[in-house]
């Protein structure tokens, strides 16, 4: 990630890695790698202008389609953790976006995540625009435009 590109990432998760979400070697298991990133998705998308009762309220969600992570150091319990995150990328009905999980005690990333969710109209069962709120914020956000169709 660049200079400029860390700048725009945004603190979206604050959490503590308890000896339940640990593994038998006393480690954050995968499975809760993953949970802290999608809670750090859903602060991410509200800061975007996500409303989760009006988007029921219009019968539409969110569809992760593609996960990449990168684990690049133990977390044990007990370690107290941050996750920022920016939009890398939007589609006509996706957005692409990079977290990073820290340590607070470490300076670089325990681990990386890039996922692709897709905008999703829970009637049709099908992809659906991005709204413009949400676009208009990932833009002021964080400088990135749709790619264009």
């Amino acid at each position: 990630m660049t200079m400029a590109a860390e700048a725009r990432a945004i603190e979206c998760g604050l959490a503590v890695v308890h000896p339940w979400l640990c593994d038998a070697m006393g480690h954050l298991t995968t499975r809760n790698y993953l949970g802290m990133f999608d809670d750090a998705a859903y602060q991410l998308f509200a800061l975007l202008g996500y409303d989760a009762a009006a988007a029921e309220a219009e019968h539409w969600g969110w569809a992760d389609v593609r996960h990449e992570i990168d684990y690049r150091a133990e977390l044990r319990a007990g370690a107290v953790v941050r996750v920022d995150g920016r939009v890398t990328a939007l589609g006509r009905s996706s957005i692409q976006c990079a977290y990073r999980l820290f340590d607070r005690a470490a300076p670089t990333p325990a681990a990386m995540l890039v996922a692709k969710t897709v905008c999703f109209d829970l009637a049709a069962r099908g992809a659906r625009p991005l709204p413009p709120e949400i676009i208009a914020q990932a833009a002021k956000q964080f400088g990135v435009m749709p790619r264009s169709a």
